[in-house]
């Protein structure tokens, strides 16, 4: 679509922050007003309206402002029901890879090293302890660890379980994606550990380009859900879009 305003701006609306195009609010597609809970997040959103289609008249894509579109998923999609996107989660619980190790002994042992951490995190974390198996055979968890993980994303704001939307599926691993909502992870180091396998058969069979090129695009959504978990840090609960869930 063609840019249709000049300048774009955070302002201050009752119970958070709205987004201005030459002083009219960013709409989302339902047709209600986007509002964020955080002056930064907000700021950020802002930046990305001043920016996109660099001056008016110019082309601009929903590619240019992926905060928009995130925060615009948390209020109009997860706010209203969190419920489905909760259930949607907690169902990885039951067949996270950090739990199926592989055959080759120095790669389990390595996944051992890496990934027992943060399984040893979740147990003590959420008293959530997860069974581990060699191979891809299913390994039944605990009814109890399930819902208990089940229980920590229901506690989650819609900012952050749309957050936890991009980074769960990335992983293939709820425990990975909790540990970067919940501080005990940096993004980063989470998305490495989720393509161990990937890395370690490369160093001995070399690049595969198609999973490399899939990883980058993995890696630059991870990012941005983590930048806009940064954003949105010090919102306050209870609000619309910010809310607990």
């Amino acid at each position: 679509m063609k840019r249709f305003w000049d300048t774009a701006a955070a302002a201050p609306e009752a119970g958070g922050f709205r987004v201005l195009l030459d002083g009219k609010p960013v709409r989302l597609p339902g047709g209600d007003p986007l509002l964020v809970q955080a002056a930064p997040l907000a700021e950020a959103i802002a930046a990305e309206w001043a920016a996109a289609g660099g001056e008016k008249g110019g082309e601009m894509t929903a590619e240019d402002i992926p905060l928009t579109r995130l925060a615009g998923t948390a209020q109009e999609r997860i706010a209203p029901d969190p419920g489905p996107t909760v259930e949607g989660l907690a169902k990885y619980a039951e067949s996270d890879l950090l739990c199926y190790r592989a055959g080759n002994r120095q790669l389990a042992a390595l996944q051992a090293a890496e990934w027992q951490p943060l399984l040893d995190w979740a147990t003590l974390a959420h008293d959530a302890p997860l069974r581990v198996t060699t191979g891809l055979m299913p390994v039944p968890q605990p009814a109890d660890s399930v819902a208990a993980l089940r229980r920590a994303v229901a506690a989650l704001r819609p900012i952050e379980l749309t957050a936890l939307g991009v980074l769960v599926p990335g992983f293939g691993s709820l425990v990975l994606g909790l540990a970067v909502v919940q501080g005990r992870l940096e993004a980063a180091e989470a998305h490495r550990l989720s393509i161990l396998d990937e890395t370690f058969q490369e160093e001995f069979w070399g690049l595969d380009e198609e999973a490399a090129a899939r990883r980058k695009r993995i890696s630059a959504d991870v990012a941005q859900a983590a930048r806009l978990l940064r954003l949105a840090q010090g919102a306050p609960r209870g609000e619309p879009g910010g809310g607990a869930a």
